[in-house]
């Protein structure tokens, strides 16, 4: 059998258009919403953990914690905005309410926030000052608002729900457009409780009536997307480690996870025919703890641990959400931004020159060669679709170049489709093959023992219905010999 080549431009599709499944898909795949695409183009964005606990040198807060512990002494959230822009990250997500249930914002609903701390005698709202900054550097910014609350005396009934929600509420009217909303799985416990002292428990599946809320953030900020284990828009990774699973699907059955699910890793790699697109989001800390703790100043992790980290997550179908624990002078640490700038200075080296360009794109059944810009000129829309298994989508070169890493995306609009491939370099006139992987999504990272090749094949082996290869990139990793 022939291979089938059909090369698509400027496709302006339904499923773009409305979110809906698209029609052409002749298996009706789960496809992404506009909003989902916004953020997948994201890739890689910040956290930002800063609050009581960065003053108790404690990971979560118990509830009781006096107010006028929040006390920065240098506090500074352009320095947070320049910092995260300069290392090449497009947003942030603030800890507006950790599980310790104190507030950055001076909420109405709640005596337990800034409003009672000796931090600008009581008169701050980091949330605004944070929003300033983001617009001043180009971020977007996002808020995380944990469900549980340690301090409230009314967790576990439903009167901590209006409470909840009216909190929601704030963080999405006042301080203008929010790109992520962040719902936490930890979910009852030992707390505070407003002087209760106990522990209380609540049923993860039906306690938060999560649909009421969902419909809050639908309704005041329809273009942001939502984070929790199980979605609605993107969903936990399932580790906190940095590291997507190799086999990344996008799609989830519905209801076969929820926020808090004891099993959660059982599906934590998605469901092929899953009915809903909802993609992963990698969490993880720049240091052990997400909190700043004295003692974790020299245990940033290296320029190559997040290089690595980077690679097998937005290079694995998912977003990066690095985190940058504030210290206790409000500022992101020294030690952090060295680790940062070398990253953003590893990537820039890495991504500088795309070889594919130089290159000709070659199917194998036709002898005639063709202009590789379909795939590399940076548009999700133009791509190229092939039906038959084994196809191999080849860059040829004049000259052999020296490589090390390929990347490779899907059209993902059309939904993800991808189940196994190949790829091969052609060394010496000989075909030799380098690595066998799964899934694609919206981006794979591929790195693969420095070679000169003169020509480098990516093998189709299995795909659901048709296989839509958007973008290919072929490059050098100098620091590796």
């Amino acid at each position: 059998m022939k291979n089938y080549l059909k090369i698509v431009v400027g496709v302006i599709l339904p499923a773009l258009l409305f979110g809906c499944n698209s029609q052409a898909n002749k298996n009706t795949l789960p496809v992404p919403s506009p909003r989902q695409l916004n953020w997948q183009d994201l890739e890689y964005y910040a956290f930002i953990h800063f609050s009581i606990n960065s003053f108790t040198d404690k990971e979560w807060g118990y509830g009781d914690e006096s107010p006028k512990l929040f006390n920065p002494s240098e506090l500074d959230t352009d320095q947070w905005a320049r910092t995260i822009s300069e290392a090449g990250m497009k947003g942030v997500v603030i800890t507006a309410k950790h599980h310790d249930g104190f507030c950055l914002w001076p909420s109405k609903y709640t005596e337990h926030s800034v409003k009672n701390s000796p931090w600008k005698n009581g008169e701050g709202d980091l949330l605004k000052e944070l929003s300033e900054s983001c617009k001043k550097y180009g971020l977007k910014m996002g808020v995380y608002l944990s469900p549980w609350d340690r301090n409230h005396p009314d967790y576990g009934t439903e009167a901590y729900l209006s409470y909840y929600r009216n909190q929601l509420r704030e963080l999405l009217t006042q301080y203008g457009p929010i790109f992520e909303v962040w719902f936490d799985g930890a979910n009852g416990g030992d707390g505070y409780y407003g002087g209760a002292n106990e522990t209380r428990k609540i049923d993860n599946k039906i306690y938060y009536d999560w649909p009421k809320t969902h419909q809050i953030v639908r309704e005041l900020q329809p273009d942001a997307v939502m984070f929790s284990d199980a979605g609605p828009d993107i969903r936990w990774v399932g580790n906190e480690k940095g590291y997507a699973n190799q086999t990344t699907w996008s799609t989830i059955y519905k209801d076969s996870i929820y926020p808090g699910m004891p099993d959660f890793n059982r599906f934590s790699s998605g469901q092929e025919n899953g009915t809903h697109f909802i993609p992963t989001e990698t969490d993880v800390s720049i240091r052990s703890g997400w909190f700043y703790h004295p003692s974790e100043d020299d245990e940033v992790k290296s320029v190559e641990h997040l290089w690595d980290i980077y690679c097998n997550s937005v290079g694995l179908n998912s977003n990066l959400l690095l985190n940058l624990p504030v210290d206790r002078r409000g500022l992101v640490h020294e030690n952090d931004i060295m680790s940062l700038q070398g990253l953003k200075s590893k990537i820039d080296r890495v991504f500088e020159t795309n070889l594919a360009i130089m290159a000709q794109l070659k199917m194998e059944s036709t002898p005639n060669t063709m202009d590789s810009s379909i795939l590399t000129d940076g548009q999700r829309e133009s791509y190229i679709e092939l039906t038959d298994k084994n196809s191999k989508v080849v860059l040829e070169f004049e000259t052999a170049k020296k490589s090390n890493l390929i990347v490779v995306q899907e059209a993902i609009q059309e939904g993800q489709r991808i189940r196994s491939f190949e790829i091969e370099v052609l060394i010496d006139s000989s075909w030799q093959p380098i690595y066998k992987g799964t899934t694609i999504g919206n981006k794979r990272i591929v790195r693969f023992p420095t070679s000169d090749i003169q020509a480098i094949a990516f093998k189709l082996k299995d795909f659901n219905d048709k296989a839509l290869i958007s973008e290919m990139g072929l490059y050098f990793d100098s620091d590796i010999n």
